[in-house]
Parts: structure tokens; C-alpha cells; sequence
């Protein structure tokens, strides 16, 4: 085990979710999806779970001692007033003061736009199921995170599974990435901001479980899921380079805060 810089890093995932039935059976639970995806275990991180949605929460003097946040996607809707929605859009306003990593996946990217000064609402092209090519609009170089990263496609494959999205975002935010069904797929604000709509962290099996959960629970119907589930098969998700991505932008020193840049 090699701890990088002599420091254990320590990352919190807020989780937004319940574990659903099938990922505890199959994977033990998100929070070990997760940590499979971002993690690396070989330089000796901690990670923690805080299911917020629970009202679970790291306490304010925690915040410091943690490298990073992840916040998960959810069910519920990212413009809700429930306690522990409201509770977390402040918790991600003091991240952003403190200027610490915050990556939001779906619903974390939504919530994370929210509680910055953006808008989100219902996705006016409705669900967005399945596997989604993602086009680059901004040049990536320009983020120290990614500076030494190999080059980046101009189009990416992701898994998706939203009908929520971001109408616009923050004030100072850049877009990133944006698809044919949603004009914002990814944003940036500085280097310590990341927003991603799909689920760089999903794989096929998890999405196609969540399709028939939708199926039976009436969120969509049969023609729908169908459609959904045949095309999942036709292609992969750029699963490896988005992790990269993701990782490079937790774990890297943000050096402008040192004056390095």
C-alpha cells in the first residue's frame, strides 16, 4: 500500500439513494460501486458513507480533514423542498467556500447546480434511458486536473438514466459536455466544481436492474423499457476514460490555490 505525498486521503460519498435490492446482493451496496470506480485503494484512501438521504451528514468541523465529496445520484427531484434536500444544498454552498472537491453524479449534479445559483427542472425532452454520446465543448487543457490526462475523445458514451436536468448553471460555471437530449451533460466551475449528468460509475447490469424497477413501479412503460434495454446491448460506455477523468479531478493538487499556476 503507498499513501501518496505521506498523507492518507479521505473522500466522503453523500449518498442520495437507498441501495436497491439487486446492487446489495450484487455489489454490496453504491457505496462500494462507487469506491470501485473512483477509488484506488493501492494508495491507501479512506473513503466515508453519509447517507444523506437519511439525514445523514459529515459534521461541519469533519469537512476539513476530507480531500473530496461525491454526491450520488437519487429518485427524488433535485428542486425538492424536503428537509434533507434543502440541509444538502447548504452542506455543497460551504464545500464550494472552502473551495474543496465536489463531483456531482445525476442528481448530484443537479442539486450541485441548485445550491450554486443554477436552475433545474424537469428535462424537457422527458427520460433519458440508456447509453448517451456525450460531445466535448470545452477544451478540457484548460483545467490544471486534467492537464496530464491522455487526450480526451470529443465524444464520450455514457449511461444515463434522468428526467430531471439542469436548465442553466451557476454564474462563473463553464458547460463541458452536452448531448443531442440535454444541453448541459457536464459542467466546471474552476477546479474543484464537477457536475456530470450520466453515471460514469454504472454499469450495464445496474442500468438494466433500474429499467425494470421503473417498468413495475409505473415510471415508464413496457414499449419504452424495451427500447431502452435492447439498445443498452449495442454498445459500450466510455466507462474507463470517464472514471480517469473523475479521478484525475478529485485527486489532484488544485495548485492554484498554492499560486503554482
Amino acid at each position: 500500500m503507498k499513501i501518496e505525498g505521506g498523507k492518507m486521503k479521505k473522500y466522503a460519498l453523500l449518498l442520495a439513494a437507498k441501495d436497491s435490492e439487486y446492487v446489495k446482493k450484487m455489489y454490496g451496496g453504491y457505496f462500494n460501486v462507487f469506491v470501485e470506480a473512483f477509488g484506488d485503494e493501492e494508495f491507501g484512501e479512506k473513503w466515508d458513507l453519509f447517507r444523506v438521504v437519511d439525514d445523514e451528514f459529515p459534521e461541519m468541523d469533519q469537512l476539513i480533514n476530507y480531500d473530496g465529496f461525491v454526491i450520488s445520484g437519487s429518485p427524488f427531484d433535485a428542486y425538492g423542498n424536503e428537509h434533507w434536500i434543502l440541509k444538502l444544498c447548504l452542506l455543497l454552498q460551504t464545500l464550494y467556500f472552502m473551495q474543496k472537491k465536489v463531483l456531482g453524479i445525476c442528481f448530484g449534479h443537479q442539486v450541485l447546480c441548485r445550491a450554486l445559483g443554477g436552475k433545474v427542472g424537469k428535462a424537457n425532452n422527458g427520460w433519458d434511458i440508456g447509453l448517451r454520446k456525450l460531445n466535448i465543448v470545452k477544451d478540457f487543457s484548460t483545467h490544471s486536473f486534467l492537464s496530464d490526462l491522455d487526450e480526451i475523445p470529443l465524444a464520450l458514451s455514457i449511461i444515463e438514466c434522468h428526467q430531471d436536468e439542469v436548465w442553466e448553471v451557476p454564474k462563473g460555471a463553464e458547460i463541458v459536455a452536452i448531448s443531442e437530449k440535454t444541453n448541459v451533460e457536464m459542467f466546471t466551475m474552476g477546479d474543484h466544481i464537477l457536475g456530470i449528468q450520466g453515471h460514469p460509475e454504472y454499469t450495464k447490469d445496474i442500468l438494466s436492474n433500474l429499467i425494470d424497477r421503473l417498468l413495475s413501479n409505473g415510471s415508464i412503460q413496457s414499449e419504452f423499457a424495451e427500447d431502452a434495454k435492447s439498445k443498452l446491448y449495442k454498445a459500450e460506455p466510455d466507462r474507463k476514460c470517464l472514471e480517469r477523468i473523475c479521478k484525475k479531478f478529485l485527486k489532484r493538487e488544485m495548485e492554484f490555490i498554492n499560486g503554482n499556476l
